[in-house]
C-alpha cells in the first residue's frame, strides 16, 4: 500500500478535528442548530487553513442521513457521508475553478441545478478556487446564486477574495479564515508524532511551525519533509539544516554589533551565519522580527529572552525604528537584487552608517589587547597631558567662547542637532551649566553619554548640568546667524560686480535674499 502523506491522512474528519478556526465552526454549527443554513457560503483565507475541508465537513452536516434534518455532528457511516468523504457522492460536486474557467463549462454546471438530489437531502456544488472563473461566468452564476432551488448550495472557495466580484459576495455569507497561530500548530504536530511514533522535541517541533507560517498544510508538508529528513525522528539540529534556519543566538550577536556600532565584529558574525549557507530572505525577515521582540520590549517589558532585554537596554528607541525601517527596505528589495547576499551585506551597512554616538571610551577590545606596554605608556601620557590642561582650558570657557569650544568638540551629528540648539549659561571647575527650552531637554541618554565624554576629553572631569530656561545664544543660532551675515556679504560684494549687474539688467534678474539657513 502506498504512503499517505500526513497532509491527507490527518485532514479533520469532523468539526471537534478542525484547528485555529473556532469561530467559523461556531457560525456554522449555530446555523445548523438553528436551521438557519445560508444559499450560499464564501470561504476565504490564506493557503492550508481549511477552507476547502471546512467546506466538506459543512456538506457532510447538511446530507448526512442519520437524522431527519442536517446536524452539526455527521455520523460519517451513511452512505452520503461516505461519498462525501470519498469524493464518490453523486450529489456533491466539487469544481476546481481554475481548470473550468469559461462560461461554458459554468453554464454546464447550472444546467444540472435544477435535477433533484438522487439519495441525499441537497444537491451541493462546491467551487473551489471562485477568484479564476472569468467574468462571464461570474455574471452566468449571479441569477442562480441569487435564487437557487431549495435543494441546492453553493460552497465557494478563495485564497483572494478581492477578485470575487462584490455582486456574488453580496449574495454569499462570507467566512474568513484565520492563519493558525503558532502554539496550536505546535500542539497539532506533537500529537501527529505521537501517533505516529516519531521522536521529536519542541525545539524542533517550534521551527516547523514557525515556517509553516500559519498554514496547516504548508506544517504538515513540512513535517514530512523533516521526519524523512532526520531518518523517522525530528532533531533541531537537523531541521535547521532543512529549513536553512539560523539560530537566534548569532542574530542577537549580529544585532547587538549592529547597536554598539562593531563593524568588524557585525561583518565577522555574518561570516559564521554564511557557513551554514543560509536563505538570505529568511536571515533578512529574521533579523527584523528581532528587532521588532527589542523595540516592542522597550516599550511593554514583555521580553522572557534575556539578549533581547539587554540590546532593549542599550539601544536608542529612535535609532532602534531606524534600522527597522532600514531593514523593511531592504527585504521588500530583496527579490529584485542580482546577490541576496549582497543585499543583506548592504542593509547590514546602512544600519552601520547612521551609529548615532561615537563611543570615544570603548575601543574595540581585540585591538586594545594587542597593545603593548610601550603604546600603553604613551597612551597614559598624553591622558597627563589632557588633565594639566584643564584647568587653562576652563579659564577660557564663556559665553563668547563657547560656540567656538562647541563647535570644536568632534561630536556627532545627533549630538550637535541636540546640544547646538543649548545655550551656555555659566562654569566652574566641577559644572558646565548650559540651558533650553524643556522640550529640547529630553535627550537620549547615549547622546547625553556621548556628549559628556567628549567634554571630559576637551576640558578634563567636567559635569554637564541642563537647565530650563531661554536659549537665546545657542552654538547652532550663532553659526547659521555667521553664514547669513556671509551670504549677506557676498550678496552686496555681487550686486557691486559691474559684470553681475549688466547680467541681471540683461535677463531682468536679482539675487535672492536668504533669511534662514536650509539644514
Amino acid at each position: 500500500m502506498s504512503y499517505q502523506v500526513l497532509a491527507r491522512k490527518y485532514r479533520p474528519n469532523s468539526f471537534d478535528e478542525v484547528i485555529g478556526q473556532d469561530h467559523i465552526v461556531q457560525v456554522i454549527k449555530n446555523s445548523i442548530e438553528q436551521n438557519r443554513v445560508h444559499q450560499a457560503f464564501l470561504f476565504s483565507g490564506t493557503r492550508g487553513v481549511g477552507k476547502t475541508t471546512i467546506a466538506r465537513l459543512l456538506a457532510k452536516c447538511l446530507n448526512c442521513m442519520s437524522s431527519d434534518s442536517p446536524t452539526s455532528e455527521p455520523c460519517g457511516k451513511c452512505e452520503s457521508s461516505i461519498g462525501i468523504q470519498e469524493g464518490k457522492s453523486i450529489d456533491f460536486l466539487e469544481i476546481d475553478a481554475a481548470s473550468r474557467t469559461g462560461v461554458e463549462h459554468m453554464r454546464e454546471l447550472l444546467s444540472s441545478v435544477h435535477t433533484s438530489p438522487s439519495v441525499s437531502r441537497y444537491k451541493i456544488f462546491l467551487i473551489d478556487e471562485v477568484h479564476m472563473l472569468s467574468k462571464g461566468s461570474f455574471n452566468a452564476l449571479l441569477k442562480t446564486l441569487e435564487e437557487p432551488p431549495s435543494h441546492v448550495i453553493f460552497l465557494m472557495a478563495t485564497t483572494d477574495p478581492e477578485k470575487v466580484p462584490k455582486t456574488v459576495i453580496s449574495r454569499c455569507l462570507q467566512l474568513n479564515l484565520k492563519t493558525v497561530s503558532r502554539p496550536e500548530l505546535c500542539e497539532h504536530f506533537r500529537n501527529i508524532c505521537k501517533k505516529e511514533g516519531i521522536k521529536s522535541d519542541d525545539e524542533s517541533l517550534s521551527l516547523v511551525a514557525k515556517a509553516a507560517d500559519g498554514s496547516v498544510r504548508d506544517g504538515l508538508t513540512l513535517l514530512d519533509q523533516a521526519i524523512a529528513h532526520g531518518s523517522g525522528k525530528l532533531d533541531a539540529h537537523e531541521v535547521k539544516n532543512l529549513l536553512g534556519t539560523i539560530d537566534d543566538s548569532l542574530i542577537h550577536e549580529l544585532l547587538e554589533s549592529i547597536v554598539d556600532g562593531r563593524k568588524e565584529d557585525a561583518f565577522m558574525t555574518l561570516s559564521e551565519i554564511e557557513k551554514l549557507n543560509p536563505d538570505y530572505e529568511s536571515l533578512l525577515k529574521d533579523l527584523i522580527s528581532n528587532i521588532h521582540e527589542v523595540s516592542l520590549h522597550q516599550v511593554i517589558g514583555d521580553s522572557n529572552n534575556e539578549s533581547i532585554s539587554n540590546i532593549a537596554s542599550k539601544i536608542d528607541p529612535q535609532f532602534c525604528q531606524l534600522i527597522y525601517e532600514i531593514g523593511l527596505n531592504s527585504f521588500q528589495k530583496i527579490h529584485t537584487h542580482p546577490s541576496p547576499r549582497e543585499a543583506v551585506e548592504m542593509c547590514l551597512l546602512r544600519m552601520l552608517a547612521f551609529q548615532p554616538v561615537q563611543n570615544i571610551n570603548e575601543g574595540d577590545s581585540k585591538t586594545q589587547k594587542k597593545k603593548t606596554n610601550k603604546a600603553a605608556a604613551k597612551e597614559t601620557k598624553k591622558e597627563k597631558q589632557i588633565v594639566n590642561k584643564v584647568v587653562h582650558e576652563n579659564e577660557q570657557i564663556t559665553s563668547s567662547s563657547w560656540p567656538d569650544l562647541f563647535n570644536k568638540l568632534q561630536l556627532s551629528s545627533f549630538a550637535k542637532n541636540y546640544f547646538g540648539n543649548l545655550s551656555f549659561v555659566k562654569s566652574n571647575d566641577k559644572n558646565i551649566f548650559l540651558c533650553g527650552p524643556k522640550d529640547q531637554l529630553d535627550i537620549p541618554k547615549k547622546i547625553l553619554s556621548e556628549f559628556q565624554d567628549k567634554v571630559n576629553e576637551k576640558f578634563g572631569k567636567i559635569e554637564v548640568v541642563l537647565e530650563e530656561g531661554i536659549s537665546s545664544s545657542s552654538p547652532n543660532k550663532i553659526n547659521e546667524e555667521k553664514k547669513l551675515k556671509d551670504i549677506e556679504d557676498t550678496k552686496k560684494e555681487l550686486s557691486n560686480d559691474s559684470e553681475i549687474k549688466d547680467f541681471l539688467n540683461e535677463f531682468d534678474g536679482q539675487i535672492e535674499t536668504v533669511t534662514k539657513i536650509k539644514n
